[in-house]
């Protein structure tokens, strides 16, 4: 499963799966506790395919930073905690995102980017290479 159909929902804790659309929203199911909810089209949701983090030269997808996790922790879950010390966190996140821009992406940015990683792992979705990565470089070779 791709990050497409994995959302995170103002107001909500965690990351939900997506499960089907209604005509007034979505149904949602959380990946903390299974629990399904219904969202209405007003909700602010975010497709985590979607989300970018900056860097000082341009925006990196969020499938890449979270690949860039997984490959420092070989496959594993983070070494810190999204609740750890603000320093903490930056140390972590300059090693896995050399290049973030310190004045656009927040701490509370880096403990979601952590948070959601976790959840992602814990839920046996850690396969973050995405698609449009596939069809890029076809687009390429032509």
């Amino acid at each position: 499963m791709g990050l497409d159909k994995i959302l995170a929902i103002g107001g909500k804790p965690g990351l939900f799966r997506l499960v089907t659309q209604t005509r007034a929203g979505f149904v949602a199911e959380s990946l903390l506790d299974g629990k399904k909810i219904t969202v209405g089209l007003r909700s602010n949701v975010s497709v985590l395919s979607e989300i970018a983090i900056y860097t000082l030269e341009k925006e990196v997808p969020l499938h890449e930073v979270f690949q860039s996790i997984k490959s420092k922790e070989n496959g594993g879950k983070t070494s810190v905690n999204h609740k750890d010390e603000k320093i903490k966190l930056e140390e972590y996140f300059f090693e896995v995102l050399p290049d973030y821009d310190e004045d656009r992406v927040y701490p509370s940015d880096i403990k979601k980017v952590i948070q959601w990683y976790n959840i992602l792992h814990d839920n046996g979705i850690n396969d973050f290479v995405e698609a449009e990565t596939e069809s890029d470089t076809a687009g390429e070779e032509e």
